[in-house]
């Protein structure tokens, strides 16, 4: 709750600016959670302080700025960014390891996941720069996906919210498994989708191949 109100006096005096700033140090490991700042972005709107449409594409902004210049820092620099002291606290060898097996494991799961998970973001994106797992284009749009699920979500709770401070801090540690659920959801879904869009294909191609192996079978027919 302290966390919610400070960000929201200081979000009440500079406006979009502030949540924009915040948001982008947010994506170089700033120690404030990326959830609570968009929140807070939400309260001032809710206030009549800003406007909550406008706040949530200044929002989006900011985070996807953030998300790509440390993408993009890492894989300019490569593994030279891990020297860096900033760098080296929040992606530790051990950590980068893990984020790794991660990829090797998940794939682009893990990219599009990452925003979902707090205190993970910033190691992941930049794991994925410094790796090059994926191209630009790729990062920004597996990313850019994820955040037209979460950035929205975050900013209208705080607006909807905004006079309700008590009942927002419950909402939002509940929100905050409940994203993470439709994640899961989501992911299942569309494996199952390809699962069964592959079966079907497969099945399809038996067939076709059945009917023209019978066709060229057949004994021609005698006048």
């Amino acid at each position: 709750m302290f966390e919610i109100q400070s960000l929201v006096n200081f979000y009440e005096l500079y406006g979009y600016i502030a949540v924009f700033g915040v948001l982008i140090l947010c994506g170089f490991g700033l120690p404030v959670p990326e959830d609570i700042s968009l929140v807070a972005g939400g309260i001032i709107s809710g206030l009549g302080y800003t406007n909550v449409h406008l706040m949530t594409i200044v929002a989006m902004a900011g985070v996807l700025i953030g998300d790509t210049t440390v993408y993009n820092l890492g894989r300019i620099f490569g593994e030279r960014f891990l020297r860096l002291k900033f760098v080296a606290r929040i992606l530790t060898p051990e950590r980068y390891a893990v984020v790794k097996r991660r990829f090797d494991r998940h794939g682009r799961w893990v990219i599009f996941a990452a925003r979902f998970m707090p205190g993970l973001r910033t190691p992941i994106f930049a794991t994925a720069g410094i790796t090059r797992f994926v191209g630009f284009p790729r990062f920004i749009a597996i990313d850019g996906s994820a955040a037209l699920i979460s950035v929205p979500f975050w900013v209208y709770l705080g607006y909807f919210g905004a006079h309700e401070r008590d009942m927002l801090v419950r909402w939002i540690t509940r929100s905050q498994f409940g994203a993470l659920a439709l994640v899961a959801v989501i992911v299942v879904t569309v494996f199952i989708s390809a699962y069964v869009r592959r079966r079907i294909k497969a099945t399809a191609g038996l067939n076709g191949n059945g009917n023209g192996n019978n066709d060229a079978a057949a004994p021609p027919i005698e006048k």
